[in-house]
């Protein structure tokens, strides 16, 4: 289920949008979980099937669109597509901060276990973004074809309301699945749905932690360790900047201070709150809770502390999208920030390919087809999904790969893939690098 992030401009604005979330909007999460695990998804209904969007399946335990079943029967369809296609290495699984991610994880992992897929979790406690995930399936495959690659699954709903979950695959380049891989999964699952999960293989959750194919990864610390080769910490730290992040309670909420410890930046946290229902939130333009970075009410908690920073920035749940907060204009745009950013990167990136092109969605703005043509750089135009990237990301024939929807993916400062899905952690460090080298702020 894809929610809709962007009102139509003639659209009428909820009176609290902007405003804290009242307490009569706030879910109940044990109800929400209690009904993923008991309520079963009717195959015959069409909002309860499986189906994959530009970012995987979403929905929610409370319709029927996003329960145990869906996750089991996702997982099983997954197995099969490795077995399929002879992928063997390790599968990369990370989580967000979502009600439901949690116990998706569990589902997850039982099948996993049972059908004797390797499988690497972050530590106890630990939340993993989407761009971690991304990064330990390139770094892991390196050097290595075949059978021995690895995958991965991230479990998150991205940005939505905190009612629902989500469930993406990402195969061995690392980014999104393409249009056939999600098809195949979308059927296979939708098949073990019909039949009543009868070819499903699972191992209760506690046996499937403890099976000698479930590993500790530590996501993080191999993340911070090489954010250097993709952002130019030691121009930041000279300027003397002041810097705010805004984690919106998601999965990267204890990756800022790692960055801040490691890279010595003043920055700070304005709040490292997890919670599952996201009371923390100011509603969205139709007053949901929705952890847009992109939003004017959603990020009305940061907007109002921009003359405290001199760039400010924040992701969403699963941080690979990103919102940047100045004080020359408050919240940019993400069409406005995108421009800037693909200026500015293939003017100060001299170890990137002459040949690079910049990447863009079809209904980004028009702006960036200018820019290319004055910095002399091939534009990609692709259909709207990140999946269009990742092969050009992977290859280093895309310097950039970005969609109006603030996400964005780029390459390591000497040319090398970075991440081929969105990386909102690494877009949001940028604007401070931005700030830093040129003197203004990306506004």
């Amino acid at each position: 289920m894809e929610i809709q992030t962007t009102p139509n401009v003639n659209a009428e604005h909820h009176p609290l949008a902007g405003q804290p979330a009242p307490p009569d909007v706030l879910i109940d999460v044990e109800a929400l979980r209690e009904a993923y695990f008991s309520r079963q998804p009717d195959p015959a209904c069409a909002e309860q099937q499986v189906s994959f969007g530009t970012s995987g399946h979403r929905g929610s335990a409370l319709d029927g669109s996003f329960n145990e079943w869906h996750v089991l029967a996702i997982t099983q369809a997954i197995c099969d597509h490795r077995k399929q296609h002879n992928i063997a290495g390790p599968l990369f699984l990370g989580a967000d901060t979502h009600a439901l991610s949690e116990p998706a994880t569990l589902s997850a992992l039982e099948v996993l276990a049972a059908n004797g897929v390797e499988v690497m979790l972050a530590p106890a406690g630990q939340f993993t973004p989407t761009p971690a995930v991304s990064l330990a399936i390139l770094e892991y495959n390196l050097g290595r074809e075949g059978w021995q690659r690895a995958d991965g699954i991230v479990i998150t709903p991205s940005h939505n309301p905190p009612r629902d979950g989500g469930f993406k695959y990402n195969p061995p380049h690392g980014g999104p699945a393409d249009s056939d891989i999600t098809g195949g999964i979308q059927a296979a699952a939708n098949a073990y749905l019909q039949q009543m999960l009868q070819g499903v293989q699972r191992k209760d959750a506690e046996r499937a932690l403890a099976t000698p194919s479930c590993h500790e990864h530590d996501y993080l610390a191999q993340y911070v360790a090489a954010l250097q080769q993709v952002i130019d910490f030691d121009v930041i730290r000279a300027a003397g900047l002041q810097l705010g992040v805004d984690p919106l309670g998601g999965a990267g909420v204890d990756y800022w201070p790692a960055i801040a410890e490691r890279y010595r930046l003043p920055l700070t946290v304005v709040s490292d709150v997890v919670d599952p229902r996201f009371a923390f939130m100011t509603l969205d333009w139709d007053g949901q809770i929705r952890m847009d970075p992109s939003s004017p009410s959603a990020m009305r908690r940061l907007t109002k502390l921009r003359d405290r920073f001199d760039v400010a920035f924040a992701c969403d749940t699963d941080h690979d999208r990103h919102g940047i907060v100045t004080r020359s204009v408050g919240l940019m745009p993400p069409n406005h920030y995108l421009s800037v950013a693909v200026d500015y990167l293939f003017r100060h990136r001299p170890g990137w390919r002459a040949d690079a092109a910049i990447g863009k969605t079809v209904v980004t703005t028009a702006l960036i087809e200018r820019i290319a043509q004055r910095l002399g750089r091939r534009l990609f135009d692709a259909p709207v999904g990140f999946k269009w990237f990742a092969p050009g990301l992977l290859e280093g024939n895309l310097g950039l790969g970005c969609e109006e929807s603030a996400g964005a993916s780029f390459l390591r400062r000497d040319g090398r893939v970075w991440t081929t899905d969105k990386d909102g952690i690494a877009a949001a460090l940028l604007a401070a690098e931005i700030t830093a080298r040129t003197g203004s702020d990306p506004g």
